[in-house]
């Protein structure tokens, strides 16, 4: 059997994943940003638009927590992504 049989099928697949799963934790992390938080009873805001005026010092670990949050998933929805677009641009040139 060649070397180069059934692989293609197998990169087209992971490729697909790859950029289902990045395109989803993309848009998650972007949903979660925009996710209203609280802290005793206070509402702190978002990750994306905090609350206006002073806000209680415990919105700022709730804060901070969710912007961690959202940066992870963003992050590794783009590395999903960036790993998706660099194997269909290797697959295409190789043509395995």
């Amino acid at each position: 059997m060649p070397v180069g049989i059934g692989v293609g099928p197998t990169m087209t697949t992971l490729n697909k994943i790859l950029a289902i799963a990045g395109v989803a934790l993309l848009l998650g992390g972007l949903a979660l940003g925009f996710r209203s938080v609280s802290a005793d009873e206070t509402s702190c805001g978002s990750v994306f638009q905090p609350a206006r005026g002073i806000t209680p010092m415990a919105c700022d670990g709730r804060l901070n927590s969710s912007a961690t949050l959202v940066t992870v998933l963003m992050i590794v929805g783009g590395v999903g992504l960036a790993a998706a677009i660099a194997l269909k641009v290797i697959r295409d040139r190789v043509k395995i």
